[in-house]
C-alpha cells in the first residue's frame, strides 16, 4: 500500500512538474510572440510617422494587453478557470469607462488626429469654432495660438467630431475681395484698374488665371469681386495691400466708393 502511494504520489508530482514546464514554455512562447509582434507595430508606426508620443502609448498599450491575454490563455491551457479573471477585468474595464467618459472621448480623438493627420504643429486651422496656429498636439488637448496671439487649449474630442478647415495644407489660396461702385460709375473703367493691379502685383500667380466680375447688384453699389491665386505665405499681406492699392487707383479714376443712402420724403397734410 505504501509503495502503490509512493508511485501515485510521484506520478501526481512529475504530472505537476509537466504542467508547470509546459506553462513555463508557452509563457516564454508566448512573449516571444508577443516581442515580435510589438517589433512589427513599431516598424509600421515609424514607416507612418506616427508622433513619438502616440507611438509609445500604443505600444505599451498593446504590449500589455497581449501579454495579459498570453497569461489567460495559459492559465487556461494547465487547468485553471478563467472565466474569474476575465469578469474581473471587464467590471474594472467598465468602471474606468465609466469614470473616465471624457477624457476617454479625448484621448481617442487625440490618437485618430495623431494618426490621421488632419492637420500638424505649424499649420493654420479652423476648428471646434477658434482658429489659430497649432503649437502643439498632445493625446488628450491640442493648442492653438490666434493671429492676437491668445492661448486656446481644445479637447480633441472636438476637433475629431467637427469638421476642420486647415489652410496649411495646400501651397496656393484664392483671394477673393469685393469691392462696391456707384451705379454712376463705369463698370468697364472700374475693371480695366483692378485688371491693371492684378497684372502688376508680382505675388498674384498666372496660373490659376485671376479673374473679375460683377458679383452682385446691392442696394447703394455695383459690387466687383476679384478672385486671384497666390502662394500661401503672401496670402494677407496681399490682401491687405491689394485693398490699399484699388483705393488710391479708384480715387485717381475718379471711381466712388458708395456708402448706404436713403432718400427722405416729408409729407405735409
Amino acid at each position: 500500500m505504501g509503495e502503490l502511494d509512493f508511485n501515485s504520489i510521484g506520478q501526481q508530482l512529475w504530472g505537476v512538474l509537466l504542467l508547470v514546464i509546459y506553462a513555463v514554455l508557452a509563457l516564454i512562447v508566448g512573449f516571444w510572440l508577443v516581442s515580435r509582434l510589438i517589433n512589427i507595430l513599431e516598424k509600421v508606426l515609424l514607416k507612418k510617422e506616427i508622433d513619438i508620443s502616440l507611438q509609445k502609448f500604443l505600444l505599451r498599450l498593446v504590449n500589455i494587453g497581449l501579454k495579459v491575454l498570453v497569461l489567460i490563455s495559459v492559465a487556461g491551457l494547465i487547468g485553471i478557470p478563467t472565466t474569474s479573471f476575465i469578469a474581473v477585468i471587464g467590471a474594472a474595464g467598465l468602471a474606468i469607462g465609466l469614470a473616465l467618459q471624457g477624457s476617454l472621448a479625448n484621448f481617442a480623438g487625440g490618437v485618430l488626429i495623431l494618426f490621421l493627420k488632419p492637420f500638424k504643429v505649424g499649420d493654420f486651422i479652423e476648428g471646434a469654432g477658434h482658429t489659430g496656429t497649432v503649437e502643439d498636439i498632445s493625446i488628450f488637448y491640442t493648442n492653438l495660438t490666434t493671429p492676437k496671439n491668445q492661448a486656446i487649449v481644445i479637447p480633441n474630442a472636438q476637433l475629431s467630431n467637427n469638421s476642420i478647415i486647415n489652410y496649411s495644407t495646400k501651397p496656393i489660396r484664392r483671394l477673393d475681395l469685393v469691392f462696391g461702385i456707384d451705379y454712376s460709375d463705369d463698370i468697364n473703367k472700374a475693371k480695366e484698374v483692378l485688371r491693371k493691379i492684378l497684372s502688376s502685383e508680382q505675388r498674384v500667380l498666372e496660373e490659376p488665371a485671376f479673374m473679375i466680375g460683377v458679383d452682385a447688384l446691392g442696394d447703394n453699389s455695383v459690387n466687383l469681386v476679384t478672385k486671384s491665386w497666390c502662394k500661401n505665405e503672401d496670402y494677407w499681406d496681399l490682401n491687405y495691400e491689394l485693398i490699399e492699392k484699388v483705393k488710391k487707383e479708384f480715387d485717381a479714376n475718379e471711381i466712388s466708393f458708395p456708402f448706404p443712402q436713403r432718400d427722405l420724403h416729408i409729407i405735409k397734410d
